[in-house]
């Protein structure tokens, strides 16, 4: 084999591999130019857009770490996710048992036997990662913590999670539990998807009331809620194994990004880091929307149905995420298969095949925006008479 042919066969793999996703499938490659001197002390730190999935920045993000109190990402995610699947309401009265009333580190302080709502279990982990209202919630949904720490692993299996063991739902120190910022990321985005979330994460003090009207005043553990503009949610943890460590989003206009930072030297250190990276993603990239939700692709006709035409729409927002100064060339090729009656409101009918640069993008499904009936006898005699 000559010596020009060994270089072209080079030149070919570098490019896969400088394309291939570096923190798994579920997120797209990083860009070429990554940023230098960020995360400087940080073990671990990724920050990613969270439409797409773009990594703007890593570091050893599959390096499998301790994660201290971002264990509770996935125990809110499997909380909510099963609230919302057996549609349980919030204002459901739990039981404290004396095992959750037992734990130590950050607590709500909760009372051996007592009954609380469910909502506001689930505020205190959000706001001050109280360990035994995660203990309450756990034993509530699944009967046992054992019970519960199997599911969230099987949920971190199916969110293809690969460096990951949760061995319990609080994230205080046990052997054998551990993480990397590239699933902390996957898991930190399926919390997202819950709006009380975001209601529960934006509060900065309040005081929780114990049922013997005992008061605990709770403060969030994640300062940059106010102190960075836009951050409107995350998750915070520490131990002497761990350091520190964040998870947080915060949203600028139509870009919002997710940052983790796993084992600053203290927190300090971590929210000024963390700071850095948003900043830099904010200052060099931004969201372009190639369609958004609802939008009209256009007018379709429907064979045999009572009306002639409906309006087809975009089924979901699609986003690129681009450099600063570039709104990158976006085409939109629409497929609407032929349409016959009956049709449904949010019926797919086709798809959105969108391009971003000249290279295939994404794809979205065309909907209907509105019903059209099927015309019966009477609706075709009507239109004989009325043409006649």
């Amino acid at each position: 084999m000559n010596k020009k042919i060994l270089v072209g066969i080079a030149a070919v793999l570098t490019a896969i591999v400088a394309f291939m996703p570096i923190i798994g499938k579920p997120f797209a490659a990083a860009f070429a130019d990554e940023p230098q001197g960020l995360a400087k002390t940080c073990k671990s730190a990724v920050l990613l857009d969270a439409n797409t999935g773009t990594v703007v920045f890593e570091k050893n993000t599959k390096d499998r770490l301790q994660i201290a109190s971002m264990v509770k990402i996935m125990t809110l995610g499997l909380a909510f996710d099963e609230i919302e699947k057996r549609e349980i309401p919030l204002d459901t009265v739990v039981r404290a048992s004396e095992n959750a009333a037992s734990m130590g580190g950050s607590q709500a302080f909760l009372d051996a036997n007592a009954d609380y709502r469910l909502d506001e279990l689930l505020k205190s982990i959000v706001v001050a990662s109280a360990n035994d209202s995660c203990v309450a919630v756990a034993e509530y949904l699944y009967g046992s913590v054992d019970a519960f720490v199997a599911a969230m692993n099987d949920r971190a299996a199916e969110l293809g999670m690969s460096d990951t063991k949760f061995v319990n739902c609080t994230g205080l120190p046990q052997e054998g539990q551990y993480s990397c910022a590239a699933d902390v990321a996957v898991m930190f985005k399926q919390l997202m998807t819950h709006d009380e979330f975001y209601e529960y994460a934006k509060v900065w003090m309040y005081d929780f009331t114990h049922p013997g009207g005992r008061v605990t005043g709770l403060t969030n553990t994640n300062k940059l809620i106010r102190f960075y503009e836009g951050c409107d949610g995350g998750k915070t943890g520490y131990t002497d194994a761990a350091r520190s460590c964040i998870t947080v989003t915060a949203k600028r206009g139509d870009t919002r990004l997710i940052c983790v930072a796993i084992g600053a030297e203290n927190s300090k250190t971590r929210n000024k880091e963390v700071s850095e990276m948003l900043n830099y993603g904010f200052a060099n990239y931004k969201t372009v929307y190639a369609v958004r939700k609802g939008d009209v692709i256009g007018e379709y006709k429907v064979d045999g149905g009572k009306t002639d035409k409906i309006s087809v729409v975009s089924g979901n927002d699609c986003t690129a995420f681009v450099k600063n100064g570039e709104n990158g060339d976006i085409a939109i090729d629409v497929k609407i298969g032929s349409l016959n009656a009956p049709v449904k409101a949010g019926q797919k009918v086709g798809e959105i095949k969108i391009s971003v640069n000249g290279k295939d993008y994404s794809v979205v499904d065309a909907v209907a925006d509105s019903s059209c009936d099927k015309k019966g006898y009477k609706d075709i005699l009507d239109d004989f008479i009325s043409e006649w």
